[in-house]
């Protein structure tokens, strides 16, 4: 019930929320969904990449201790390819050691010339290779095993059965190429016991092919790091070296050397495996019967990309973040636009034609908010056009109708007037008389359609009956093109502005009185122009007659009146780019200019106005 009525008051009637909440969810699920795809794939690269880097560093120690495999290896055959070398490292190991001297002396007599020594020539091999801790020669005849400690003193110890371990070691350890030194040897010799590796390899009689001994070869253990130190950076967790026994004898860590390493008995080379929390990784080298293995802890691969998990999440949470507060944001705003919107249009609704949008974007909402507001500017113009048109035209009408006292008896006595002046030889008052009637008459006669050419010849009667009064006093000129007589115009829009001039403009003392009235097209609309050369109008009251021109405070009783109705009449019909300019300066001839504008009228307009 509680659910239901938060989303009936939040969510039910309000869209904008509804989207809010819709893409909210989306850009959280995407952003949820694409941190994890990248962060799947992140850590995923970062596992392989440290994988690649225990197996680079394995393949590393591997090919060190194989590479110290080898050198032993290769200084029991350089003995085999020298036969004296050969013949004497035989003799020694079959032999006790003083008849060993005795052999060489004897061979240097004999042939006059010097030969092997066995105990120089290991000592060479010692001085060649620093990682060597100790060079070991064992005589299985003899029980007798030579020996260089401290690197530059050679030695002998017996290991005769009867007192030592040593013989059954060797014995035992035959098969073992790589191992920890057997600690039996190490006592014999009087060596500590320390990390060290052991390198065995069997010697035999070249003529017989018996098996006579072997050599024992102990490197440092510290001296692999040397091989690993591309890597120790980058390098995790631990790397063991394990003899075919599972013997510690190489540990990073530095706990496990010559401990037992079981837990991998059954694992085969090149194979990761998981093992209690620990990624292991094996390789091994059959031939030595040694091999190397990676151990690194689940927790340190995770620590890899850790770091990249952590930007990943921070990166995710600021874009949902932002995923959240940037749409509730803008639609927020859109929200309040489209809000304020309908509430204009509720004031408008209720009679505020005044009300108006102010929204100055370019979006939609502020083309909607143009356009109500161009509709409410046009709506106003309309009802000005219209309603206020037609009262101040019932207006001027009321103020013509009271103006005239029985317009038709008035036109009739006119006649009678004219008819008494002609018979009693007043030729010009009768022409006058007529222009006056005729003239009077076009202006209280009802017309359905009233044109330019009705409205050009009411001037000319006007103008024609003061021509007659002021004989040879002033000319007028009426130039209207063709295609403009027969196009509507509001009534008594141009005889008001002669009247201006014969009355207040014409210089009557004068004889080179003019004025000229000129109707044309341009741009779109029509223009009537009304020029003369009288007296001008000083600046100041130019002044006053443009502003009260523009002032909208109904018909004025001033001076201007005349003017006044015909501006107001052509602004509420059409707008305000429509009505009267004055253009004049004072001085004798220096005359005035009236420039009255009018809409090119519209097929509507074409059959009334």
């Amino acid at each position: 019930m509680r659910r239901e009525t938060l989303y009936r008051r939040y969510f039910k009637d309000n869209l904008f929320l509804r989207f809010i909440l819709i893409v909210s969810c989306i850009f959280v699920a995407s952003i949820i969904v694409f941190s994890y795809l990248m962060l799947m794939l992140i850590s995923q690269s970062a596992v392989q990449r440290q994988m690649d880097i225990q197996r680079k560093t394995l393949e590393s120690v591997s090919n060190y201790v194989e590479h110290k495999y080898q050198s032993v290896q290769d200084i029991i055959r350089d003995v085999y390819r020298d036969g004296d070398l050969a013949s004497n490292t035989t003799f020694l190991l079959e032999n006790p050691f003083g008849e060993y001297v005795e052999h060489r002396l004897d061979r240097f007599f004999i042939s006059n010339e010097s030969n092997s020594d066995v105990v120089q020539y290991f000592q060479n091999k010692i001085d060649d290779d620093p990682d060597i801790r100790s060079l070991m020669l064992y005589s299985a005849n003899q029980q007798v095993m030579y020996f260089y400690s401290n690197r530059r003193q050679f030695d002998m110890v017996s290991t005769n059965a009867a007192h030592s371990f040593v013989p059954d070691t060797m014995y035992l350890d035959e098969a073992s190429n790589v191992s920890i030194p057997n600690i039996w040897v190490l006592k014999s010799l009087g060596m500590q016991r320390s990390p060290m590796f052991s390198v065995r390899v069997p010697i035999s009689n070249k003529a017989s092919l018996r098996n006579i001994g072997q050599m024992l070869v102990y490197f440092d253990s510290a001296s692999i790091w040397q091989s690993m130190k591309n890597y120790q950076q980058d390098f995790k967790g631990t790397i063991l070296v394990l003899s075919a026994q599972n013997d510690v004898l190489f540990d990073t860590s530095g706990k496990e050397y010559g401990k037992k390493y079981l837990e991998l008995q059954e694992m085969t080379s090149d194979e990761d495996i998981s093992l209690d929390g620990m990624v292991a990784t094996r390789l091994t080298q059959s031939q030595a019967g040694y091999s190397v293995v990676s151990l690194i802890s689940k927790q340190e691969l995770e620590e890899t990309y850790s770091s990249a998990r952590n930007t990943i999440i921070t990166i995710a949470a600021v874009c949902i973040l932002f995923a959240v507060l940037l749409p509730a944001m803008f639609i927020s705003s859109f929200a309040k636009r489209t809000h304020r919107i309908i509430r204009f249009t509720r004031k408008v609704k209720n009679g505020d034609l005044n009300a108006r949008i102010s929204d100055s974007r370019e979006d939609e909402l502020g083309q909607i908010a143009k356009s109500f507001n161009d509709m409410l500017d046009e709506l106003n113009q309309y009802i000005d056009k219209v309603f206020k048109a037609e009262i101040k035209q019932k207006r001027t009408e009321i103020a013509t109708l009271e103006a005239r006292v029985n317009p038709h008896f008035l036109y009739n006595t006119l006649e009678v007037i004219r008819m008494r002046a002609v018979s009693s030889g007043a030729k010009d008052v009768g022409d006058m008389i007529y222009s006056l009637s005729v003239l009077f008459k076009s202006y209280v006669r009802p017309k359905a359609r009233y044109t330019f050419k009705d409205e050009l010849e009411a001037c000319k009667m006007y103008l024609e009956l003061f021509r007659i009064r002021y004989t040879d006093r002033f000319t007028y000129t009426i130039e209207c093109e063709k295609e403009l007589e027969n196009l509507p115009v509001l009534k008594m829009t141009l005889q008001p502005v002669i009247e201006n001039y014969i009355l207040h403009g014409m210089r009557t003392g004068q004889k080179d009185n003019w004025i000229n009235i000129s109707v044309y097209p341009q741009e779109g609309v029509i223009r009537a122009v009304v020029s003369d050369n009288g007296r001008g109008i000083a600046e100041e009251k130019l002044s006053r007659l443009r502003l009260d021109l523009e002032q909208d405070d109904g018909l004025s009783e001033s001076e201007s009146f005349g003017l006044r109705s015909i501006h107001d009449r052509l602004k509420l019909m059409y707008g305000k780019p429509y009505g009267i300019e004055l253009m004049s300066e004072e001085g004798a001839g220096a005359g005035t200019t009236v420039i009255i504008t009018y809409p090119y009228p519209g097929e509507e307009e074409m059959n009334h106005v």
